[in-house]
């Protein structure tokens, strides 16, 4: 009997763990990230996405989006699920301001004890309650080392240099390309102020005959095939676009550069949360994490990572810029909305009109309705004048 009762046990725990095992094979996360921005088995890399499926028995579906501005619309008009999403620090205040994501369970993601605590406490989630550093980064200009000329370099102004006409490639989204233009015109790039958000568009306007085309994703077939010479982009996917194509150069302008941080997040209607935790947790081991950023390029949140990494990719400047470079780097905030909406509307008409905002479309019509409704008035008035005269002179 003493011998038939562990036995039980024993069957009755192996039981038990059959339907859990069974459950999580059934699970699929819907993870939603940037292009171009996990490695996917490229190469003879990780497959990261398969590697977390083998290891768990979780299944990953893995969608893309090309901006911030683009993710964050489609979970505020709704009509998706996704379980995990990747956004920059700026926009992870916008979701928490607006409650739109879920407060972690740590204890689902033990490994976030690695992560360096220059990349706690944030001043986009400050107790850490919504959000997991997946990498960080910087923006800079990438160039074509056999066509653009060395003494052209170093500034944001190369962007507006006429001898590159057509060559040009510029960011499609609104809060990447003013900042240029605000960096370039000495503007705080988390500026409120209404004129010089409109100075900043001005400057995009006078750009815009110049570009060959506002992309994203698109730049890294245009650059490495040579289409356009000269784009701003992140140094990430520039080492990257490197790879492929070894006439490409990049450097951070003397006018500053934005530096960021993305962070793994589960939003509000999440339909397997433990599962998007392990996911998150799964991101966060070191051998993981140096594996795929290696190849990403990108720079890893977590120093244990860099073992696992090409020794070069480790000490790259351009991935781990010195401190000296990196205080010329600003972080973008959570700007409100009348203003984000402001920028919008701005941005729309340096890409639709290029020509005056529609401020001063508004403000010329007003004036030109004024003086037709003034001459208009006055013809009347003058015609009952003449009219009273006859009157009196019939009389």
């Amino acid at each position: 009997m003493k011998r038939i009762i562990p036995l039980l046990l024993c069957a009755l725990a192996i039981f038990t763990m059959l339907p859990v095992q069974a459950k999580a094979d059934d699970v699929t996360i819907n993870v939603y990230n940037w292009g171009q921005y996990i490695s996917d088995g490229t190469d003879g890399y990780i497959d990261v996405n398969k590697a977390f499926t083998e290891k768990t028995g979780i299944k990953v579906n893995y969608m893309t989006f090309d901006s911030n501005e683009t993710m964050y619309t489609k979970l505020k008009t709704g009509g998706s699920s996704y379980d995990v999403i990747i956004p920059s620090d700026y926009m992870i205040a916008r979701l928490i301001e607006e409650d739109m994501l879920e407060e972690l369970d740590y204890s689902n993601i033990p490994n976030y004890a690695l992560v360096d605590d220059a990349y706690k406490n944030t001043s986009y989630d400050p107790e850490n309650k919504y959000s997991v550093p997946y990498t960080w980064g910087t923006v800079g200009v990438i160039y074509n080392k056999k066509y653009v000329s060395e003494a052209d370099l170093g500034s944001w102004d190369l962007l507006w240099n006429d001898k590159y006409s057509g060559k040009i490639l510029m960011f499609d989204n609104p809060r990447d390309a003013f900042a240029i233009a605000e960096f370039l015109l000495g503007i705080d790039i988390n500026s409120e102020d209404q004129d010089e958000l409109r100075s900043a568009a001005y400057k995009l306007i006078e750009q815009k005959p110049l570009v060959q085309e506002y992309v994203m994703d698109q730049i890294f077939s245009k650059m490495e095939r040579e289409e356009a010479w000269i784009a701003p982009y992140y140094a990430g996917d520039y080492l990257l676009m490197a790879k492929e194509n070894p006439d490409l150069g990049f450097y951070f302008p003397k006018e500053g550069f934005n530096l960021f941080i993305d962070a793994a997040c589960i939003p509000k209607g999440c339909q397997n949360k433990a599962a998007a935790e392990a996911y998150i947790n799964f991101l966060c081991d070191p051998e993981i994490s140096g594996e795929n950023l290696d190849y990403l390029g990108y720079s890893t949140p977590i120093s244990e990572a860099k073992q696992y990494m090409d020794p070069e990719t480790a000490s790259s400047e351009i991935a781990y810029p010195t401190q000296e470079t990196l205080s010329n780097g600003r972080a973008f905030i959570n700007l409100s909305e009348e203003t984000s909406r402001f920028t919008d509307s701005l941005w729309l008409q340096v890409k639709t009109q290029g020509g005056v905002d529609t401020y001063a479309i508004v403000c010329m019509c007003a004036v030109v309705v004024l003086l037709a409704a003034y001459f208009v008035i006055h013809n009347v008035r003058k015609k009952k004048r003449i009219a009273n005269r006859c009157k009196k002179w019939k009389q």
